[in-house]
């Protein structure tokens, strides 16, 4: 046993993993926010920015196309047989339309034809005047929002930069970590809010600092500020946008599959008596008591527009928006579907066996499970038409407030580079080694994490990839440069 006067000598430790400062988390959510805004940034930019124009441009339609889109406000308009003859005999198609959708007061009635030449989802759109009967229109009509070329070509460049299927790569890419880099900035938001609290620098995290003469402190204020005011708004479009994606959206689709949040669709069963959901009422078979033979050139797939829209109607189908389909073919059901997406609840549709007038299925909203509402309202939402000019200005805001933080955040970035630089330097990055200091257990959590998110989301998964290779790649030439000479 030592004395208390004895030396005790230290023993040598053992190599071990050096303690995890506070700071990892922080560290690691700068780096990944700055790569993120670097690389991922032009992309948002441009979604962005064609997102905005998109949310804004049915007015632009409505103007662009007024001669096509206006009708003649009468108290008794032909009937849509008559509106669908006219259609057939002006533009000299005799086939079946595709689809027609009923004009709303002062408006027309576009009547859909199948155009081999189009792409999908895209109709040849004759537009005729319910009180003359006058085709005022035919223009290509693009999906269930009915969208003219001009909101199609804003569609497309939002979608796919006008490159077709390979240019969507471009927008799952924005939609991917938009998410991550609006949860990475709320995070670095609250940490610098406790550590400023009180006083004017906590303000300047709230409201723009425009007081301060450190141009790098007011950009940097002005982009936190925008950012978690609008960052909800960004988580909004980055989900609801992962949904039209090729990749992920597949592995939503498959999600919502397995987990039963589908929106119920009508089978078009033809005989009532087998189809589920079968009327039972007594309104059921209104539809037939109309006599419609004196229409010529309207009797198609077996069955008339306007007694299959009566008898639509009795069923409960009121929006002012609807869309007639014949039956595609024999044995199968006409659908009236309300396509009214500015209300949230207008969405009903029924199949109608037009030989007998009965309603041989229905969907009612109500019916609905709570994540199918929620995917329907979202989706209208994203697309600006859900309550109509209100949803159209929050989107273009949104929109607008992402490109500005982009811009922002790019600005940041050249306004850090070195007091005596000149032209184009940049800020350097931020510190690197986060993951390396932090403990075990942590490093384990945050690669379950990245590897679960990625295999979901391949696209972030895949880039997620290339930035560590290219983290690898610029430590090991850093490295490289400041290593000592070599002794002789």
């Amino acid at each position: 046993m030592p004395t208390s006067t004895d030396t005790i000598e230290p023993r040598p430790s053992l190599p071990s993993r050096p303690p995890a400062p506070a700071g990892w988390v922080r560290q690691l959510l700068l780096r990944l926010h700055f790569y993120i805004g670097v690389f991922i940034g032009p992309f948002l930019l441009v979604a962005a920015v064609s997102g905005a124009l998109y949310a804004l441009s049915p007015q632009l339609e409505r103007v662009i196309y007024a001669e096509a889109l206006t009708g003649t406000v009468t108290e008794q308009p032909l009937s849509l047989d008559a509106q669908v003859a006219a259609a057939q005999t002006a533009t000299g198609l005799e086939a079946t339309p595709e689809a027609v959708r009923p004009a709303e007061p002062g408006g027309t009635t576009r009547v859909m034809f199948t155009d081999p030449a189009l792409g999908a989802s895209e109709h040849r759109g004759v537009f005729v005047d319910p009180g003359t009967g006058e085709v005022v229109g035919d223009l290509t009509v693009y999906g269930t929002s009915g969208s003219l070329p001009l909101r199609t070509a804003i569609s497309e460049l939002h979608r796919s930069l006008l490159l077709g299927e390979p240019g969507r790569i471009y927008s799952e890419l924005a939609a991917s970590w938009l998410w991550v880099i609006a949860v990475t900035g709320l995070i670095l938001w609250a940490a610098r809010w406790r550590r400023t609290r009180t006083g004017l620098r906590a303000r300047g995290l709230l409201v723009p600092d425009t007081a301060t003469t450190n141009k790098y402190r007011r950009t940097r204020s002005f982009h936190a500020a925008t950012g978690v005011w609008l960052g909800l708004g960004f988580l909004f479009l980055s989900a609801t946008g992962l949904t039209w994606s090729t990749y992920a959206g597949a592995n939503v689709t498959e999600l919502r599959s397995t987990l039963g949040w589908t929106t119920p669709a009508l089978e078009k069963a033809l005989d009532p008596a087998r189809a589920p959901g079968a009327a039972t009422d007594e309104h059921a078979e209104h539809g037939a008591h109309h006599d419609h033979a004196a229409m010529t050139g309207a009797a198609s797939a077996g069955g008339s527009f306007d007694a299959v829209l009566d008898t639509a109607r009795d069923a409960g189908i009121d929006a002012t928006l609807l869309e007639v389909k014949p039956a595609p073919e024999a044995g199968t059901a006409w659908t009236v579907a309300e396509i009214d997406r500015s209300w949230p609840t207008q969405v009903d549709a029924v199949a109608v066996d037009a030989a007998s007038g009965q309603v041989s299925d229905r969907v009612r909203f109500t019916e609905f499970g709570v994540m199918a509402k929620l995917a329907q309202w979202g989706v209208a939402a994203h697309m600006g038409v859900l309550f109509g000019v209100v949803n159209q200005l929050v989107l273009a805001v949104l929109a607008l407030g992402l490109a500005a933080t982009v811009v922002w955040g790019y600005l940041m970035w050249w306004r850090r580079r070195p007091a005596r630089a000149t032209g184009m330097s940049f800020g350097a990055a931020p510190t690197r080694g986060a993951l390396r200091r932090a403990p075990l257990p942590a490093v384990a959590a945050v690669t379950v994490v990245a590897v679960g998110v990625g295999v979901f989301l391949p696209l972030l998964g895949t880039s997620l990839a290339a930035f560590l290779v290219l983290d690898l790649v610029l430590g090991a030439l850093t490295a490289r440069r400041n290593a000592p000479p070599a002794g002789p």
